[in-house]
């Protein structure tokens, strides 16, 4: 499981020209799951995601996390996590799970963020999204499991 996390002021996935989700300060994360990940990886990345110290305290230092800040997490699928250009020029998606399971363990990941009692907002699994953001810092953290 791969996810890439931004920090955010603001936040939103659209589709069909439908805004799926919507958050303001918090953190973007787009994920991604690899052919041979299992929900063993899920809870922990969620608490990995959920604890992170990414946002500054009183004194400008780097020291609070999402839910220090009551802020809100946008998740939104991207199986292009796992391209890999190892061999020319045109990604491979060799890596990357196949979609249902991948929509499985997407589907217990949300569910996992929406129980820790943040905001979480999510795209559609699967669609053409547009996705907007305004970055903070810009601070962008890749975590994988």
């Amino acid at each position: 499981m791969r996810v890439v996390l931004q920090r955010v002021t603001g936040a939103s996935v659209t589709v069909d020209g439908n805004v799926t989700g919507k958050i303001d300060s918090g953190l973007l994360a787009l994920v991604g799951f690899g052919k041979d990940d299992t929900e063993d990886v899920l809870e922990h990345m969620a608490q990995k995601i959920i604890k992170l110290r990414v946002f500054s305290d009183e004194n400008d230092k780097i020291n609070l996390s999402v839910s220090d800040i009551d802020g809100g997490v946008l998740i939104v699928s991207q199986f292009t996590l796992y391209w890999s250009c190892k061999k020319g020029t045109r990604p491979s998606f060799d890596g990357a799970m196949e979609p249902k399971r991948a929509e499985e363990l997407y589907d217990k990941f949300v569910e996992i963020m929406r129980s820790s009692g943040l905001k979480i907002e999510t795209g559609i699994f699967g669609a053409d999204m547009k996705v907007s953001l305004t970055n903070d810092g810009p601070v962008t953290v890749t975590l994988e499991m």
